[in-house]
């Protein structure tokens, strides 16, 4: 099977080395077909172009040097006319639980998050898809600045490619979620034509069964995916079990509301099949209370649903903070005993600033 084709590129603009303009592509922006028409226009067989993404893909190659079976003039001619990384690792914090979490600035200076978690036999990733984040979620530090743009195809494959790379040769990645830094549907073009590469068997060969898309929940767009027909996992941040706390915790929520929200992920389950996940920060004080949790499990419990309730990660400068150990186990006993199923999420790389935005935050000036 081929990699699937897609819409020509849209480039970034970005500066060498030197500061001077480099004028060449990214080419994780270019699918298989647009690069095998490049091929051809230097007069070689349009077969190269899948052994130059076989080295990029499977044989994680970041220089055409490495890429020994194609020919040297061609390796000098792809080195002239593309890069394969053009972000760079501006941090990268690792932590003892195997949490690795990388800071990604990109071409045009903007930075994003991604990060690398090890569970047992499971390489789990976390990717961005916008620089900042524009739905104003009070307690994330993704948001606080708003956001700058979407990110380009390339520049989210450049992330998974990225913390793939830090796994041993023989491990591979098995899990993806879009749940990084930005709204992954309000980016939506790009990300779906990034997963489409990582889902492939000649990209990363991951099963969409095994993807997740994370969502505060825009109903045009939750429609919009059902419709691509591929049997992503959909993840709604929920954070609260009202419209009226939710538009506080969730500001974009005053001109969306649950309802319309939930109704769009019945909507999504109905053509796929697929178990909704609702994901639940968790504040102490805010929205961990007994009555949180029976209007919450009241809002579900008719739902093929998992509730993932995430107790808070700090963030500094935000007033939030952790709910007590007391409160969390009366949290999970009203949702159990309201029929819900739930999974209270550990929390890895609290040592490494892993909520989202907060490396990228913390390493800014005071």
């Amino acid at each position: 099977m081929d990699l699937p084709v897609f819409s020509s590129p849209q480039p970034v603009p970005s500066l060498s080395a030197s500061g001077s303009a480099d004028s060449r592509q990214h080419l994780l922006d270019w699918d298989l077909q647009t690069l095998k028409h490049w091929m051809v226009e230097k007069g070689q067989p349009a077969f190269r172009a899948k052994q130059v993404l076989h080295w990029v893909y499977q044989r994680r190659a970041t220089e055409f040097a490495e890429m020994t079976d194609l020919p040297k003039q061609l390796r000098e001619d792809l080195a002239l006319a593309f890069v394969v990384y053009r972000c760079e690792q501006a941090d990268g914090v690792c932590s003892p639980d195997g949490t690795d979490k990388l800071l990604i600035r990109l071409s045009d200076g903007g930075e994003v998050e991604c990060v690398l978690l090890r569970d047992g036999s499971r390489r789990s990733i976390c990717v961005s898809s916008q620089v900042g984040c524009a739905m104003g979620c009070v307690f994330c530090a993704s948001g606080l600045d708003g956001v700058d743009r979407n990110l380009t195809r390339g520049e989210i494959l450049e992330q998974m490619l990225r913390l793939q790379a830090r796994l041993e040769s023989d491990q591979r990645l098995s899990h993806i979620v879009m749940m990084g830094m930005g709204e992954p549907l309000a980016n939506l073009d790009s990300v779906l034509s990034a997963l489409e590469v990582a889902r492939s068997a000649e990209g990363l060969g991951i099963s969409p069964r095994r993807v997740t898309i994370s969502t505060v929940g825009l109903p045009a767009a939750i429609d919009r995916l059902s419709q691509a027909g591929v049997p992503y996992n959909l993840a709604v941040s929920l954070h609260a079990p009202n419209d009226a706390l939710r538009s506080q915790l969730v500001p974009v929520n005053k001109k969306i509301g649950i309802d319309a929200i939930l109704d769009a992920s019945d909507r999504y389950f109905a053509a796929n099949g697929r178990r909704l996940t609702f994901e639940y920060v968790l504040l102490g004080g805010v929205n961990d209370s007994d009555e949180c949790a029976m209007q919450l499990a009241s809002l579900l419990r008719r739902r093929t649903v998992m509730l993932n309730v995430i107790p808070y990660n700090l963030v500094s400068g935000l007033p939030y903070k952790t709910p007590s150990a007391s409160s969390i186990s009366r949290f999970k006993e009203i949702l159990i005993n309201g029929g819900i199923n739930v999974m209270f999420r550990q929390r890895k790389g609290s040592e490494i600033d892993a909520a989202c935005g907060q490396l990228r935050r913390n390493r800014r000036p005071k």
